[in-house]
């Protein structure tokens, strides 16, 4: 059947328009002012799907279904349903909708309540600015069906809005909005009297699934709809209650709620999961009043929990309760493109495109704090006890007299050793972290409990002194013979020439207070910075990525605690890592140098440089993970699997609002009946106020 034929033109008992509803429409095309860039969106829109018909450009309903209905909707609601809004725009009733048409439409759009407006419009069928008995009658009937569940237009309720049939009560705009909120209610209480034949106050599991399917079957994903049954299993008896029916329909109704409530519980659980005495505790000190009650809540975790409520849930697991949507992951692929085993050579590659992400990130962040770290080393390797030796007062003198003896290139001596260990270095400390991370991170919250945190930064830390410790006993010795070499008259030394010196094993003196320094480093920074992204900058509530200076800012904060509390294992390093001038102290190990520093030369020695340290590290450390992360985001591996997020409505950032808000529209005829339109859509007859049914 041809789609044209979609809500053709209504025939109306009224032979003329009325003064309501057509001065409502010519004053929004007179008076409302569209900012320009609004209309050439509009109007691009237009242009993209209209045809042209007697040398004019109009949307059919085919084409005006196209230019509205948002193409990755979140709901579980048909394009054909969409349909129902070219009744609205079409007010000439021509079956086609101009340009003109199409501007009011977007803008009727705007208003805050287009959803109720929307309904308003579809049901006042002869556009007097009133609904009375017979066209709600004839609007409700022929969208829902011959096979749905009957409703008494005669009931007490519906006199109280609409009077009786002979004496009617016509219903203006704000008194249909209100009918329109109460009306799932009367007719989940109707249906439920209609089904319940021995009037005992209980139905069976099929006939719930029916009631909840004709009012809000397009609210519910196809997981909850198969489940609907079980709501039975919640008492003795096999059979439903009236109240487990209305907490059901409480739950459907205040779903956004629902959902924040569960996004922000799980947000703030220290373990990611809430049971139903955390979302209730949380429900209830979020508003004024309690919404939601125990059974409420017992029907929400029994759905999220596949039939165990007692359980702690996380958001993932919610998730099929909150997006229409969802559908089992082994369900969402097809065979032939669910995804190959991993194999090694993947494997292989995936960590040797870390690796590189890492080096290049720890090569930036080393670069732009090379010049502080030079006068880092400078100051801790200068010795106090010895006469004539005490050559900076402060780091600030230090930097002073570096630029004046040995220009600014000295600030970068020792640069060339430090990016090409920087490398590996970095690399294998960022990649040991996320592995071991991944490996203990619970894969349903995305949490991983505080030990497990320690415990993978502190691997991280000393993986990463196998390429640590030779880097910077070369370092150190190339930055600590500037001063020295130009007051002995000797000529600096290359690192080739330290390299030789040392050996092999020489590389590796002062490793045991490498790794003193660099466990507890990185067990301290690792927590600290995954703990201000998520906990104070909240990264990832309500889809929210961070900024680059949110980013920079967290990793510089936490390497300032790792810096400074780990600075009196870099001073002893630092002290075995340099050679020993005559006159200087010897050292025979690690103890041994922490009890002749504090010995000689006082405690506060142990910090020696520990503010630029902090000056150095914090930034390093900030600017590696910041373009760490940077290049993750974009340059991401390409055959990685994205984790599953839970999307719905509230997280959804649409290209085009107007196409939200036509799907908003919906709501209202929608909670009518699930199928509200389809019926209409597909017989593509017209309504007629004589007859309650499509006319033939």
């Amino acid at each position: 059947m041809s789609f044209l034929r979609v809500l053709s033109t209504v025939h109306c008992d009224s032979d003329g328009p009325s003064t309501l509803t057509a001065s409502a429409f010519n004053t929004v095309r007179t008076a409302v002012s569209v900012p320009e860039n609004e209309l050439k969106r509009w109007r691009r829109t237009f242009e993209s799907y209209a045809k042209v018909v007697n040398g004019e450009r109009y949307l059919d309903p085919e084409s005006f279904v196209n230019a509205i209905a948002p193409k990755g909707d979140l709901t579980k609601i048909g394009r054909a349903q969409f349909a129902i809004l070219f009744r609205v725009a079409d007010t000439s009733r021509r079956g086609l909708v101009s340009w003109d048409d199409f501007t009011v439409f977007e803008t009727l759009l705007k208003r805050p309540d287009a959803d109720y407006w929307m309904a308003f419009q579809y049901f006042d069928v002869d556009h007097s600015g009133f609904i009375d008995f017979d066209e709600f009658k004839t609007v409700f009937s022929a969208n829902i069906g011959p096979d749905s569940i009957p409703f008494d237009f005669d009931c007490d309720w519906i006199k109280l809005y609409l009077g009786k049939k002979n004496d009617t009560h016509v219903l203006g705009y704000n008194e249909f909005t209100q009918l329109m909120k109460g009306l799932q209610g009367e007719r989940l209480r109707q249906a439920f009297k209609y089904l319940d034949a021995d009037q005992d106050g209980f139905i069976l599991p099929e006939q719930f699934k029916r009631i909840i399917l004709e009012i809000a079957g397009h609210k519910l994903s196809d997981a909850v709809i198969d489940r609907l049954p079980t709501l039975c299993t919640l008492t003795p008896g096999q059979r439903i209650s009236y109240s487990e029916v209305v907490a059901f329909h409480n739950v459907i109704r205040e779903m956004d709620m629902v959902e924040r409530i569960i996004r922000e519980a799980t947000a703030k659980s220290n373990d990611g999961r809430i049971d139903q005495s955390d979302f209730l505790d949380y429900a209830a000190s979020s508003s004024r009043y309690s919404l939601f009650t125990p059974m409420e809540a017992s029907i929400i975790f029994h759905f999220a929990g596949r039939g165990v409520a007692s359980q702690r849930l996380a958001l993932l697991e919610f998730a099929q309760l909150l997006d229409p949507r969802w559908r089992a992951p082994h369900d969402q692929l097809d065979d032939s493109k669910m995804p190959a085993k991993t194999s090694f050579l993947q494997t292989f590659l995936h960590s040797s495109y870390n690796f590189v992400q890492g080096g290049l990130a720890g090569a930036f962040g080393a670069t732009i704090v090379y010049p502080i770290d030079m006068v880092n080393t400078r100051m801790q390797n200068q010795r106090s006890t010895v006469v004539g030796q005490l050559m900076y007062k402060n780091s600030i003198d230090c930097a002073q007299k570096i630029f004046r003896d040995e220009g600014f290139l000295g600030f970068y001596r020792g640069l060339g050793p430090q990016l090409i260990g920087v490398a590996p270095e970095k690399a294998i400390k960022l990649t040991v972290n996320d592995l071991v991370r991944a490996r203990a991170m619970d894969p349903e919250t995305g949490r991983i409990k505080l030990e497990w945190e320690l415990i993978a930064g502190g691997m991280a830390g000393g993986c990463q002194v196998v390429f640590t410790n030779p880097l910077e006993i070369v370092k150190i010795r190339l930055q600590v013979q500037g001063k020295a070499a130009k007051v002995e008259g000797a000529l600096p030394k290359g690192a080739i020439h330290i390299i030789r010196q040392l050996g092999v094993l020489g590389l590796y003196k002062g490793a045991t207070a490498c790794l003193l320094r660099d466990i507890p480093f990185s067990a301290i920074y690792f927590p600290a910075y995954w703990h201000l992204k998520k906990d104070v900058f909240h990264e990832g509530h309500n889809g929210k990525q961070l900024s680059f200076v949110e980013t920079l800012g967290a990793a510089a904060i936490a390497g300032m605690p790792a810096a400074y509390f780990t600075t009196p294992a870099d001073v002893v390093k630092t002290r075995l890592q340099v050679e020993a001038k005559k006159g200087q102290t010897n050292y025979k190990g690690l103890r041994d140098a922490f009890v002749k520093i504090y010995r000689e030369e006082g405690f506060r020695a142990l910090f020696k440089g520990g503010p630029a340290r902090v000056i150095r590290s914090s930034p390093q450390f900030g600017f590696t993970l910041l373009g760490y992360e940077t290049l993750k985001t974009t340059l991401p591996y390409p055959w990685q699997d994205k984790p599953h997020q839970v999307e719905t409505a509230l997280t959804s950032r649409p290209d085009e609002m107007s196409k939200i808000r036509a799907r908003n529209a919906l709501k209202i005829l929608l909670d009518v009946h699930g199928d509200f339109g389809r019926r209409v859509t597909a017989g593509g007859r017209p309504l007629s106020l004589s007859n309650p049914r499509l006319s033939s």
